[in-house]
C-alpha cells in the first residue's frame, strides 16, 4: 500500500500571497524610494531559510553582520528580502546597508548605499514574517559579490532563521558598524542569516531558474567561497550563451533535504510555495532530491515514516510537477547521482534510486531531464562516482563533478 509520508510543517510555508503584501504594504508607505508596483523584478539570489538550531543559533544583538552573496543577473538597482521565516519573536533591523563587495569584509569605495523599508531606515518583521526592501539605486554586474549588512538592536531572538550551509565567508562586529568599509577583527560564519533573497529589475528576456534540492545543489564539499556549485556554474554558462544572458538561477538547495518528510530544513514538498512559486521571474525549475529519503533505507531501526518506497518518491516529486505546471512553469526532472560506497548506501537504496531515475526519464511527469546520474557516473562502475568527480565521501561531487554537472545541461532547456 502507497503511503503518503509528508510532514505537517507543509502547513507553515509561507504563501505568495503573504510575501506579496509585504512588498506592496512597504511600497505604499509615503517616502518609499520608488513603487515596487513600477517595476517588473527577477530574483538574481537566493536561499532556502530553515531554523538555526543548537551551536547555530548566534547572540546577534548589538551586532552588525556583513553577509556576502554571489549575485546571477546584473542590474541598475535592486532590493533585498529580509527573512524573520522562523523567529518566535519580533525581529527588528537597523542601518541596513548594499555595496559591491570588495573581497573579504571590505566593500568597494563609493558604492555603499542605505537601505530603506517603505522610506524607513528601520523594519520590525512579525514572527514568520519576509520583507522585501525599497529599490537601492546601485548598479550590480552579473556574477558579481555582493555585500548585504545590517545592524541588530538589542532584542529577544528564541529562535533564527538562517540559511546552514553557506560555503560563503560572512562577518560578524559587536556594535553599528553597518556603514563600515571594513569590519576588522570580525567572527566568521559560513552561514547565511536573516538574508533569502536579492532581486533586480527584469529586462528583455529576463526569467529564472530555481534549482530545489539537497547538499548537492546546495554545493557541499566544493571550495568555500569559490562559487563551484552547480547551479553557480549553470548561471555562468548562461551568461556565455547568446539569447540566455539575462536568465537567472536561484539556488534552492537545503543540505540533508529530504522529499517527503522534516530533514534539515522543511521537506521538498512543504516548501513549494514558498521556494519555487513565489520567487520573482521563476520560468523554470531542476528538481534533484530524493537521496536522502533513500539514504534512510540502510537504517537496521527504520522508523516508519522512513519506509518509503520508489512510489513514495514518484509521488512527492509529481507534487512539484503539477504545482509547476498549474502556473505555467517548466519543471526538469535530474536524476539522482550515483552513492555506492556512501556511509548510507544500501541494496534496497540502491534498487529505490535506480526505480525512481527510471521514473524520471520515462514518465512523461516532467517537461525534461537531465541526466545527472549518466554524467557523473563511473562507466565501469555505475553505482559509484566516476572517480575524478568524487569528492572522496562517494555521495558528494568535488568541484570538477559540479562542474561536469553544470557542462551537462542542455541550455536549450531554457529557449522561451
Amino acid at each position: 500500500m502507497l503511503k503518503r509520508c509528508f510532514s505537517a510543517n507543509w502547513l507553515g510555508a509561507i504563501s505568495i500571497s503573504a510575501i506579496a503584501l509585504l512588498a506592496a504594504l512597504a511600497a505604499a508607505t509615503p517616502g518609499a524610494a520608488q513603487s515596487a508596483s513600477n517595476t517588473a523584478w527577477v530574483g538574481t539570489w537566493a536561499s532556502s531559510p530553515m531554523e538555526a538550531e543548537g551551536n547555530s543559533m548566534r547572540p546577534f544583538a548589538l551586532s552588525t553582520l556583513r553577509q556576502i552573496v554571489h549575485l546571477s543577473n546584473g542590474g541598475d538597482q535592486l532590493r533585498i528580502r529580509l527573512s524573520n521565516a522562523y523567529g518566535a519573536d519580533p525581529l527588528s533591523f537597523a542601518d541596513v546597508h548594499v555595496a559591491v563587495s570588495a573581497g573579504g569584509s571590505s566593500i568597494k569605495d563609493g558604492t555603499d548605499h542605505a537601505v530603506t523599508f517603505g522610506g524607513s531606515a528601520t523594519i520590525r518583521l512579525a514572527p514568520g514574517a519576509e520583507v522585501y526592501s525599497d529599490p537601492v539605486p546601485l548598479a550590480v554586474a552579473p556574477l558579481s559579490d555582493l555585500a548585504i549588512t545590517f545592524f541588530l538592536p538589542n532584542q529577544v531572538m528564541r529562535k533564527e532563521t538562517y540559511h546552514q550551509l553557506g560555503l560563503q565567508t560572512n562577518y560578524l562586529v559587536n556594535g553599528d558598524q553597518s556603514a563600515a568599509a571594513t569590519l576588522s577583527d570580525a567572527t566568521k560564519l559560513n552561514s547565511w542569516y536573516f538574508l533569502d533573497g536579492v532581486d533586480v529589475p527584469a529586462v528583455e528576456g529576463s526569467r529564472a531558474i530555481v534549482t530545489v534540492g539537497d547538499s548537492i545543489t546546495d554545493g557541499a564539499l566544493s571550495t568555500p567561497d569559490s562559487n563551484h556549485r552547480w547551479p553557480d556554474l549553470l548561471a555562468a554558462r548562461l551568461k556565455q550563451e547568446h539569447g540566455l544572458e539575462n536568465v537567472s538561477v536561484l539556488n534552492q538547495g537545503i543540505s540533508g533535504n529530504r522529499v517527503l518528510n522534516q530533514g534539515a530544513g522543511p521537506s521538498a514538498v512543504a516548501r513549494i510555495d514558498r521556494d519555487i512559486l513565489a520567487q520573482d521571474g521563476v520560468k523554470y525549475v531542476i528538481v534533484l532530491d530524493s537521496i536522502n529519503d533513500i539514504g534512510r533505507l540502510a537504517s537496521k531501526y527504520l522508523a516508519p515514516e522512513d519506509d518509503i518506497t520508489a512510489a513514495d518518491l514518484e509521488f512527492g516529486l509529481s507534487q512539484l510537477a503539477s504545482a509547476a505546471h498549474l502556473h505555467g512553469i517548466k519543471i526538469y526532472a535530474a536524476t539522482l547521482t550515483p552513492y555506492g560506497g556512501a556511509g548510507y548506501s544500501s541494496d534496497r537504496g540502491e534498487q529505490t534510486r535506480v526505480a525512481v531515475n527510471n521514473w524520471m526519464r520515462d514518465s512523461g511527469v516532467f517537461d525534461g531531464v537531465v541526466d545527472f546520474d549518466k554524467i557523473t557516473q563511473d562507466p565501469a562502475n555505475p553505482t559509484h562516482f566516476n572517480p575524478a568527480y568524487d569528492s572522496g565521501d562517494h555521495l558528494h561531487p568535488n568541484d570538477a563533478g559540479y562542474k561536469a554537472m553544470a557542462d551537462g545541461i542542455d541550455l536549450k532547456l531554457f529557449a522561451k
